[in-house]
């Protein structure tokens, strides 16, 4: 029952990056067309630079290459079972630094009773 809770919530949380992912798109698509129409009816701008548009629109463009690399690609090889391997691995590293710090704790102590009743055993 876990399990196909787990799936669900995976299979939900992926298709709302999709959906967040193809909105972007629309916007991206829209915007453009609006800084265009400012750009080249409007004149707005172009007495600081013209055709500013193009350089919003080329970094509005990159910003949206990233989510989808993000979306498809990256999520791909580090999504939930990445981050669970990744997580196991970083628990058995510190259980084992647990343990050693233990056990030279343990010797430790054992050494300062041996050196105790040594100290016992001359006087």
């Amino acid at each position: 029952m876990k399990e196909q809770h787990e799936l669900y919530e995976n299979a939900r949380n992926r298709i709302k990056q999709k959906k967040q992912l193809y909105f972007h798109f629309v916007l991206f698509l829209i915007g453009s067309v609006f800084l265009i129409i400012l750009n080249k009816l409007l004149k707005v701008g172009e007495n600081y630079i013209e055709n500013w548009f193009v350089w919003v629109v080329i970094v509005w463009l990159f910003i949206l290459i990233l989510h989808f690399v993000n979306v498809f690609i990256t999520h791909r090889f580090m999504g939930k079972d990445w981050e669970r391997k990744q997580t196991e691995k970083l628990v058995i590293k510190q259980k084992l630094k647990i343990a050693k710090l233990e056990s030279e704790h343990y010797a430790s102590e054992l050494k300062k009773k041996e050196n105790s009743q040594d100290n016992l055993t001359k006087e």
